[in-house]
């Protein structure tokens, strides 16, 4: 009895097995077919080439598409998920490894829905759950100006993405549920500069795709959009609602101040932020600075929280170990030299209700900053070799009661963990 059935499983395997194997072997035909597919030659006029280069600023290509040191747009960038690290792709005009195959059709689909010249869904590090909504028109200048600039023949390099996120497969159903909702406003508004904001923050400049939560599955959080990411990187990425930057102190001004130069009364860019300023902002016109300021504001900006300076314990250890280890560059009390080293008071990051970053600070310095239109900001030195944990807690706490308004406490095992999470 048992033989038939037997049989009739091992014939419907088979049938399963050769079915799964034709459609591979489709796949495999069709995307070598779209592969082999002509070179594009595109013609634009100087207008159309002048609009693209704009967005392709205002999108902030280049830093996920130029390695540094590379040739621009040449791809090679290592972007780290949770799933393993990805590679930003070539989007220069080679044929073999960039986009010279690819029609301004193929582009806008894969820019607005995550779907390469060959069918294969991208990965999600693509931010085409932002881009969903761009104008075609600005795809298409896009493309046209990215078709002019220097084909690159660089391969792509290999992706290093642990399984189960490696079977690209899994990626239509992800898509299929995150990829097709629409971000939530993180302000409120109505008007025209606040409906530009709007445009070039949530979907040409992707701000969401950092400054957003996400979910176990890499998905963005769009009920909390621009709430900030502690899972980003080493650094946590801030909240820049109305109410987050307000509570922090900022303003509009600050805020255009900050996009066009990096430096601002509350914060100097730094870690990703830089980049941002560095191939993005700082090279946009004034009036979408301004849009972008009053959409993360809103129509109705709410008042930046009052800040004093408190007073200091003259006897407090931490305070001494500020004037021993800060105080040369920072000044006798945190009032910073211009454009060398950061004002103190009032600055973003002892403000912060989460001292997170004022730590990762404290524990591994900071590089030497190249801003635009400045002299160089100097680099600062680590003191986790110098400081244990219970020190750095120490002069965390002060700083952030004399500078930032904050009163509790960090704990020397908010240190620890910090600290051990960068030896991982």
């Amino acid at each position: 009895m048992k033989r038939p059935f037997a049989r009739r499983a091992a014939t419907w395997l088979a049938v399963i097995v050769v079915i799964v194997l034709l459609v591979m072997a489709a796949t495999a035909v069709s995307r070598w077919w779209h592969a082999r597919g002509p070179v594009q030659k595109v013609a634009a006029t100087s207008e159309q080439l002048q609009r693209g280069r704009y967005l392709v600023l205002a999108g902030d290509c280049a830093a996920c598409h130029t390695v540094e040191g590379g040739a621009p747009f040449a791809g090679g960038v290592p972007l780290a998920s949770p799933f393993g690290t990805l590679h930003g792709t070539n989007i220069t005009p080679d044929p073999e490894h960039g986009i010279g195959r690819y029609t301004a059709d193929d582009f806008f689909n894969a820019l607005t829905t995550g779907k390469a010249r060959d069918g294969h869904p991208l990965y999600p590090a693509m931010p085409y759950v932002s881009y969903r909504h761009m104008a075609r028109a600005d795809s298409d200048a896009m493309y046209a100006w990215l078709m002019q600039q220097p084909a690159v023949n660089r391969p792509n390099p290999r992706n290093d993405v642990r399984f189960p996120a490696n079977i690209r497969t899994f990626l239509h159903g992800w898509k299929l549920l995150f990829a097709r909702r629409d971000i939530h406003p993180a302000s409120q508004g109505q008007s025209a500069q606040w409906h530009r904001g709007r445009y070039l923050v949530d979907t040409l400049g992707h701000c969401g795709e950092c400054h957003t939560p996400r979910g176990v599955l890499g998905q963005l959080k769009f009920d909390r959009t621009l709430h900030g990411n502690t899972d980003f990187g080493r650094f946590a990425v801030p909240d820049i609602t109305p109410a987050g930057l307000a509570g922090r102190g900022w303003d509009a001004t600050m805020l255009q101040q900050y996009l066009a130069t990096g430096v601002s009364p509350r914060a100097v860019a730094s870690d990703e932020m830089l980049k941002v300023v560095n191939l993005s902002t700082s090279r946009l016109a004034a009036a979408d600075v301004a849009a972008i300021a009053a959409y993360l504001l809103g129509d109705r900006p709410p008042a930046p929280k009052p800040f004093a300076v408190a007073a200091a314990t003259d006897d407090a250890p931490a305070r001494r170990t500020y004037f021993d280890l800060c105080a040369g560059c920072h000044g006798r009390d945190g009032e910073g030299v211009p454009n060398v080293t950061p004002n103190l008071r009032g600055n973003s990051s002892p403000r912060e209700a989460d001292p997170h970053n004022l730590i990762v600070a404290i524990l591994d310095g900071l590089p030497v900053h190249e801003l635009p239109g400045i002299a160089r900001m100097q680099d600062m030195p680590g003191f986790a070799d110098e400081l244990d944990d219970a020190q750095i807690a120490a002069l965390a706490t002060w700083l952030r009661q004399r500078y930032g308004g904050q009163d509790s406490a960090v704990q020397a095992s908010a240190v620890r963990d910090l600290r051990d999470a960068d030896h991982h």
